[in-house]
């Protein structure tokens, strides 16, 4: 039995949308009764489809996790499950009592106590005061505001109000429940502890719509995932094959990014002045010396320098940083630390570094380069302009991590 039905919706906005008084309400009042005799497929200079043709179905007891990019419509999709705002096009339906965690605080008012935003905020969910009286001490307890129960939330830490509010959504015991991003609030005890609940509300039947970037929450929360992007759907199906297509995507995007910021950094001030040596190519080859700028999971890695000298340098020393698309270091290298002794630098020649097996997570890489002085204080030549990538080949278990280790566990 499907309890959502989701039959190609779209919902457009205005770009710039804001009524900030009633001279701005009433002639956009107006222009609503006549917009509604408008084709509602075409959209003005100033318009855009948050959501755009989008239809799924989800029975009950299931556990739907969407993902994708930040202006995807993912939130547009739960206010518009949520009621909070009504589709541009296209029909819902929703069978059962629905509670959503969107913005956990949003029923709060300043100036009331926890007791009394806890009976308010219960009952814009659509609870009855008699469920909120039998459910008050699990909320309280669970919230673990304690003794600051009958204070004004305004005088509350940030992380005092959000466990409060989540504490009363989670405990409505709703028949669908939509998660966006709330199950980060507060400290790591108290987040263990949502998603504890969410699993009590999974085990009851509960069905279930989470929207996270928490890559890891989805792929452990989740039997079915929808990709959105740009409003549509660009991928529903199990975890294992929708979370890899996504970060596929993620990955090209962060090649483009990058690869635009190191030609802008390459606009500087060229010094007249020669280098006595300078970089002439970097290559990036697999264990089979095939040139490539993608690589599986495990594959070795090598990096060759070649290197072009105008004048004999004595004891240069060459280095090698590999740097995450995020600017996070992995890991780094230099021929000297590796007893690989230079004596004289002359004409031409090339450096190879075997990287082996780096196991290195998916991902954007930059392999940067570089020719130093025999104390490694000043830099003859750089190059970081070489950019390789990690595809995902199957779903990994820690998507954030940087490396991948050929780890062997055992009980003893």
């Amino acid at each position: 039995m499907n309890v959502i039905e989701f039959n190609n919706v779209s919902k457009k906005f205005k770009k710039g949308e804001r009524f900030n008084s009633l001279r701005d309400s009433i002639p956009n009042f107006f222009r609503n009764i006549v917009s509604k005799n408008k084709n509602k497929e075409a959209l003005d200079s100033k318009e855009f489809w948050a959501v755009k043709d989008v239809s799924f179905n989800i029975k009950k007891g299931d556990v739907l996790g969407i993902i994708g990019p930040n202006g995807a419509g993912k939130s547009t999709i739960l206010k518009l499950l949520s009621r909070i705002m009504n589709p541009t096009k296209g029909e819902m339906k929703i069978t059962g009592r629905l509670s959503a965690l969107i913005e956990v605080t949003a029923g709060f008012h300043n100036e009331l106590t926890g007791r009394e935003n806890t009976y308010l905020n219960g009952t814009i969910l659509g609870m009855t005061r008699k469920e909120i009286d039998s459910k008050f001490d699990e909320i309280l307890e669970f919230s673990g505001i304690g003794e600051f129960i009958d204070t004004p939330v305004k005088r509350y830490s940030s992380g005092m109000y959000s466990r409060l509010g989540f504490s009363v959504a989670a405990h409505m015991n709703p028949d669908i429940l939509l998660v966006d991003e709330v199950l980060s609030v507060g400290d790591i005890a108290f987040q263990a502890k949502c998603a504890q609940k969410m699993r009590e509300l999974l085990d009851s039947g509960t069905t279930i719509i989470l929207v996270s970037h928490n890559i890891s929450l989805i792929q452990s929360l989740c039997k079915r995932v929808i990709l959105l992007d740009k409003g549509e759907i660009l991928k529903d199906g199990g975890p294992e094959e929708v979370i890899p297509f996504y970060e596929s995507i993620i990955y090209a995007q962060r090649e483009e990014e990058l690869k635009k910021q190191i030609a802008h950094s390459d606009y500087k001030v060229k010094l007249d002045e020669e280098l006595p040596v300078k970089i002439s190519n970097v290559l990036i080859y697999n264990g089979t010396l095939e040139k490539k700028d993608s690589f599986s999971i495990g594959e070795p890695i090598s990096i060759k320098i070649d290197y072009e000298s105008r004048e004999k340098l004595e004891n240069p020393v060459f280095s090698l940083d590999i740097v995450r698309a995020d600017g996070v270091l992995c890991c780094s290298s230099n021929s000297r630390d590796k007893n690989l002794a230079i004596n004289t630098l002359t004409d031409k020649g090339s450096i190879n570094i075997g990287l082996g097996e780096i196991n290195l997570a998916p991902g954007i890489y930059v392999a940067k380069v570089a020719i130093w002085d025999k104390d490694m204080l000043h830099p003859y030549a750089m190059n970081k302009q070489n950019i390789f990538k990690i595809e995902s080949g199957k779903l990994t278990t820690n998507v954030n991590a940087v490396f991948l280790p050929k780890i062997s566990w055992e009980r003893k």
